[in-house]
């Protein structure tokens, strides 16, 4: 087993989402076997994690999963601990999930290009 940080990314959503968009990136460990694992868990973890609440405005508040846009190998640490988090407020919120998705398919692509090298 390795350890992964990977970077799970939220979209925040207030309301009917009449604000400047903001996105939630938290840097998350993963214990698996091999790059494939970790991705697909943390995808898994950023699935299983999406909320709604009310606000104290008495607003539905949505964080919604967007993507794992990041996955580096690490020594290891306590699998699942939350690292960082930041708040990300972006001009263009479809911009900005567009970009999360191509580096979570360009993560997936080297993945499988990376396998495919060992046969």
């Amino acid at each position: 087993m390795s350890w992964f940080l990977c970077k799970i990314v939220y979209q925040i959503i207030c309301g009917e989402g009449e604000h400047t968009p903001q996105f939630d990136e938290q840097l998350r460990l993963i214990q698996a076997d091999d790059e494939s694992t970790a991705f697909a868990k943390a995808q898994t973890i950023g699935d299983l994690e999406q909320e709604m609440f009310f606000n104290q405005q008495q607003k539905m508040v949505q964080w919604k999963f967007i993507n794992v846009s990041e996955l580096y190998r690490i020594s290891a640490l306590i699998d699942g601990a939350e690292l960082y988090s930041r708040v990300q407020e972006a001009d263009n919120a479809g911009v900005y999930i567009e970009l999360v998705h191509k580096k979570a398919a360009h993560i997936r692509d080297n993945i499988t290009h990376r396998f495919l090298e060992l046969f």
